[in-house]
């Protein structure tokens, strides 16, 4: 039987947590094996179930010693190279180790919305071994190496389930959307790392850093992929300034106009007036009908600087903004002119001599309805507004 004169770990990586020595069978430790740990290792020998001792940065010799138990588990005596069978644990434990992680699918009902969008959190997380003894008893088991593959496999269930119950209830509770969530990430890493902390601590681990990277629509499900492009299409709208009403009926004119629609050719121009408000007939039906405003004339008319007019009727003066004398009650009847009242039925203003039954050419005005004051242009026998024949 062969004994092994000299243990280290010399190609630590840094994705391993833990390793264990390979012992061969028919290979022991004796009293006068040179164990060396380097400085960012840790060392835990085992046998029977039981920690024989555990050595930090150094060259130990492994003799009853600094192994008291060595005597009770084997009746091993002061002096020559006895051998014993044990495990030896190295650990690393000065060098953090990063592990990236995400999370499945989780639902969770927006504030903006009002409506369950579905949910995925991705990020990163830093850990070491505090404790050796409780990090090897509590996950190493009858592994030989303990990587943070391991770790992040060992600890899947739990770790997904705390985070996604913690970024619901943080987002619940401060009122943070899918829109929103981005401008608070650091807070939402804050709020998750305390209760993970206390989660490790429990096997042996200090939780070094915990970081959320992002909070995102799961577009992996179908209804994520309709919410995300029903969210760019809204973008675009708010950058183009257009609304969806006036997309809808801008295919709606396409179609007209490429022959896949019953409107024709004048309705595809009309409806494209409506909605891009380029002008001419279609901007002319979203006009409303003007009405009358502080210093203006009924229709629409500017005042010229007159604030006071005098009855035609009953001669006392009124505002001109006022559609029929307070003292006599008849309707005003403005000159577009100069704004002077007129009787009903006047062909000329009786200050300024313009004619009242239609504009003068170049005058930029046009027939104003006696009925209702509405100003129409020259030429049209009807009030737009109220259908009163015009003179």
């Amino acid at each position: 039987m062969a004994l092994i004169d000299l243990v280290e770990w010399n190609d630590a990586a840094n994705n391993v947590f833990a390793w264990k020595y390979a012992q061969n069978k028919n290979n022991n430790l004796s009293t006068f094996t040179q164990l060396i740990v380097r400085e960012s290792q840790e060392a835990v020998l085992f046998s029977k179930g039981q920690i024989l001792g555990k050595f930090g940065p150094g060259k130990h010799t492994l003799n009853t010693e600094n192994l008291p138990l060595l005597r009770n588990l084997f009746g091993i005596p002061f002096g020559g190279k006895n051998p014993f069978t044990a495990e030896i644990w190295f650990v690393n434990k000065t060098a953090p180790l990063t592990i990236d992680w995400n999370t499945d699918t989780m639902r969770f009902r927006d504030p903006e919305y009002g409506e369950m969008v579905p949910l995925m959190a991705s990020g990163r997380y830093g850990l070491k071994v505090d404790d050796a003894e409780r990090f090897l008893v509590q996950l190493v088991g009858t592994l030989t190496a303990f990587t943070a593959g391991d770790l992040t496999n060992h600890f899947m269930g739990p770790l997904v389930s705390k985070t996604k119950s913690s970024v619901i209830a943080f987002m619940q509770a401060n009122q943070a959307g899918i829109t929103t969530i981005s401008a608070r990430l650091d807070d939402l890493s804050g709020f998750i790392k305390e209760p993970l902390k206390e989660f490790w601590e429990n096997y042996g681990m200090l939780l070094t850093g915990f970081y959320i990277t992002s909070v995102d629509l799961d577009t992996s499900t179908e209804d994520g992929k309709k919410i995300a492009a029903a969210l760019s299409d809204r973008s675009a709208q708010n950058i183009a300034g257009y609304t969806w009403q006036q997309k809808q009926g801008f295919g709606v004119a396409n179609n007209a106009l490429t022959g896949g629609s019953d409107l024709g050719m004048l309705g595809a121009v009309a409806m494209t007036g409506m909605l891009g408000g380029g002008g001419g007939m279609g901007q002319a039906l979203m006009q409303p009908a003007p009405q009358a405003q502080p210093g203006m004339y009924p229709g629409g008319a500017p005042a010229a600087g007159r604030k006071e007019v005098f009855c035609a009727k009953c001669a006392k003066k009124y505002p001109a903004t006022s559609n029929f004398c307070p003292f006599c009650g008849n309707r005003y009847n403005p000159c577009p002119r100069c704004g002077s009242d007129n009787i009903e039925g006047s062909k000329r203003c009786v200050s300024c001599g313009s004619e009242l039954a239609s504009a003068q050419t170049g005058d930029g005005f046009g027939n104003v309805c006696p009925r209702c004051g509405q100003q129409s242009a020259p030429g049209v026998k009807f009030c737009p507004g109220c259908g009163n024949k015009l003179a």
